[in-house]
C-alpha cells in the first residue's frame, strides 16, 4: 500500500478541499443552467446535460479545483507574496484567465463528444465548438468558473490564516463544546532577538522573520506538528500525545528545525549579517481546547501544561542548553537511543507546588547511536 511522506499528506490536505469546492459549485451550476432551460431548446454552444456529461463535468471540475489549489498553495500565492494587493489581483487574474482557456479548450470537445456520442474528430463536435466561443454558455460558464475561483481564494485566504487544521475543526464542530486532551506543546524562542530587531530595524527585521518562519515549516510538517501560535518570535508547536512521542517526533522536529537553519547559515549571514538560533522547552500534559472569543472565534488550548512548557524554556539559557524537556517527556518517548540527556537537578518552577525534574537534550552522532533493546 502507497505511505504517503507527512509534506506529501500535508499538501493533499490542504489542495483537495478545492477540488471538492469546484465540483460541488460545479453540480450546483448544471442543475440551476436546467431549471432555467427547462423545456425550451438547447442554446447555442450549450451541452446537453445527460447523466454522462453530468458525471464528466464533476470529475473535469474536481481536477481543475485541483489545479488551482496545487499552483495557489504551493507556487502562486508563495510567488506574488511581495507584490501589492493590485498587482496580486492582476497577475492572478491574467494566470488563471490562461488556464481557464485551456481547461475549456480541452475539456468542451471531448463534453461535446460525449453529449452527442460521436467520435471526437467528427466535424459536428469542431462545428459546436467554434459556436461555443462568445456565445451565452461561454459567457455563463466564464462566470461560473470565475465564481468558483473567487470561492476558492478565500477559502484558502481563512484557511492560510487561522491554519488548516483549525479551520477544519471548526467545519467539523470539534471544539464547539470544550474537551480535554492529553497533549505535548514546544515552546521555541528565538536567541538574541532583541539585539537583531535592534540591528535590522523593523522592516528588515520583519523580512527576516518571515524567512525564519519559511525556513522552519517543512521540519513542523514533516514531524507532524501544529502551529498553535506565533508570538513575535516565539514559536508554540503543539502534537496530540500520540502523534507527538510516535518516533521521538515532538523532540526530532526540534534538531531537524536546527539543520534546516544550519544548511541556511551562510545565506542568511550574507543577506542579513545574522543567523538565528533558538532554544526550547518542551513538556506534556492535559489541556481543555475549545472555541472562545466574542468579536473573533479561535480554538485554545488552556492548562497548566502550557505554563511550564513556557518556563522549562525560560530556563534555557541559565543553564546553557538548547533544549530542556520534562521527565514527563522523557519517560514518554518511544525510543531514547538516538539522544543524550543530562539531567538538571529539580527546579522549583514559579507558580509551581511541586519540584519539577527536567532534563537538557542533545542528539547524538549517527555512529554513537546504540541500537534500543
Amino acid at each position: 500500500m502507497l505511505q504517503l511522506s507527512p509534506k506529501a499528506r500535508w499538501n493533499l490536505s490542504r489542495i483537495l478541499p478545492f477540488g471538492i469546492i469546484w465540483a460541488v459549485l460545479g453540480l450546483v451550476f448544471i442543475v440551476s443552467d436546467t431549471l432555467a432551460i427547462g423545456d425550451n431548446p438547447i442554446p447555442e454552444g450549450h451541452i446537453d446535460p445527460t447523466p454522462r456529461v453530468i458525471v464528466f463535468a464533476v470529475i473535469a471540475t474536481f481536477g481543475a479545483g485541483l489545479i488551482v489549489g496545487a499552483l495557489e498553495m504551493i507556487y502562486v500565492d508563495r510567488l506574488f507574496r511581495k507584490a501589492s494587493l493590485f498587482r496580486t489581483i492582476l497577475y492572478k487574474f491574467i494566470l488563471y484567465s490562461l488556464f481557464f482557456l485551456l481547461l475549456l479548450f480541452v475539456v468542451y470537445p471531448v463534453a461535446a463528444k460525449i453529449e452527442q456520442q460521436l467520435p471526437i474528430t467528427d466535424p459536428i463536435i469542431w462545428e459546436k465548438f467554434k459556436s461555443f466561443w462568445g456565445s451565452l454558455a461561454f459567457w455563463s460558464t466564464a462566470l461560473q468558473l470565475t465564481f468558483s475561483l473567487l470561492v476558492s481564494l478565500i477559502y484558502a485566504a481563512i484557511s492560510e490564516n487561522l491554519g488548516h487544521s483549525v479551520l477544519t475543526n471548526f467545519f467539523a464542530g470539534k471544539y464547539h463544546r470544550p474537551q480535554q486532551e492529553e497533549r505535548i506543546f514546544l515552546f521555541l524562542d528565538m536567541k538574541a532577538s532583541t539585539q537583531i530587531a535592534e540591528s535590522l530595524g523593523h522592516l528588515r527585521y520583519f523580512d527576516f522573520l518571515q524567512r525564519y518562519y519559511d525556513d522552519l515549516a517543512n521540519a513542523i510538517i514533516q514531524f507532524e506538528g501544529e502551529v498553535y501560535q506565533y508570538v513575535g518570535d516565539e514559536i508554540v508547536l503543539t502534537w496530540p500525545l500520540a502523534k507527538g512521542i510516535e518516533t521521538n517526533n515532538c523532540i526530532r522536529c526540534f534538531f531537524a528545525m536546527k539543520q534546516s537553519l544550519k544548511r541556511k547559515a551562510a545565506r542568511y549571514d550574507k543577506i542579513f549579517g545574522h543567523v538565528p538560533e533558538f532554544k526550547a522547552g518542551i513538556h506534556l500534559g492535559a489541556v481543555t481546547t475549545g472555541e472562545v472569543g466574542a468579536l473573533k472565534k479561535e480554538i485554545v488550548f488552556t492548562g497548566d501544561v502550557l505554563n511550564t512548557a513556557a518556563r522549562i524554556q525560560g530556563l534555557c539559557r541559565p543553564a546553557n542548553e538548547e533544549l530542556l524537556i520534562s521527565e514527563d517527556v522523557k519517560r514518554a518517548l518511544p525510543d531514547t537511543s538516538g539522544f543524550c540527556f543530562s539531567q538538571l537537578d529539580s527546579i522549583h518552577l514559579r507558580g509551581k507546588q511541586f519540584a519539577v525534574t527536567i532534563y537538557g537534550v542533545k542528539e547524538l552522532p549517527v555512529h554513537e547511536i546504540q541500537p534500543a533493546m
